[in-house]
């Protein structure tokens, strides 16, 4: 039985998933009052955000825009799958663009994905700091940033994926950036972090 002819998550059903769980085509459709991601086959509620979160989230776009290359895309809240059962949306993520096909995709492939940037909030704490990561480097993504509020101010948690592997390490150089990020990976950047939040 192909994708299409499966029977699709609706407002209605969409909490009670087949047993080998929901796939893409059935639920890229889904209009629910709500965000949500798809996680091994199970709808996943996302949380609301902040004010600060989104700020951010919407800064680092703008300044990772500005320093990336012709052959990078940055984008906010993009979908990216993993599998076809799992569908998640990073809070900021920088794709090559090299055959992409920007009019017709609906869902970057993971295999373009350069780096995915999560800004933690109070109700996805776990997602940011364990399962996103784990399956970001799972999935090949050479570069992860946790973004935190500490206080006042932002720290910026840089991590690399090492050849052949499947988790990340810390920056060797940089693991936590506090009111500067200077990093060379995947491009040279650079920004004020004191001034994502005035």
């Amino acid at each position: 039985m192909t994708a299409d002819r499966l029977e699709k998550a609706t407002p209605e059903n969409w909490m009670f998933p087949p047993a080998d769980g929901w796939v893409y085509a059935q639920v890229k459709d889904l209009d629910l009052p709500f965000d949500w991601e798809l996680v091994d086959g199970v709808i996943v509620v996302r949380g609301q955000t902040k004010l600060w979160h989104d700020i951010v989230r919407d800064e680092l776009r703008f300044h990772l825009r500005q320093a990336s290359p012709e052959e990078y895309r940055v984008n906010v809240e993009r979908c990216v799958m993993l599998e076809d059962k799992t569908v998640i949306k990073p809070d900021v993520v920088v794709c090559d663009r090299k055959e992409l096909d920007l009019l017709g995709v609906e869902c970057t492939s993971v295999d373009k994905v350069k780096l995915a940037v999560e800004v933690v909030s109070p109700g996805s704490r776990s997602d940011d700091g364990f399962r996103k990561p784990a399956q970001f480097a799972q999935a090949g993504v050479p570069f992860f940033w946790r973004v935190e509020l500490e206080g006042q101010g932002l720290a910026v948690h840089e991590y690399w994926l090492p050849g052949g592997g499947h988790s990340y390490v810390a920056a060797p150089l940089h693991p936590v950036h506090r009111e500067k990020l200077m990093t060379e990976l995947p491009f040279p950047v650079e920004i004020d972090l004191t001034g994502l939040l005035e």
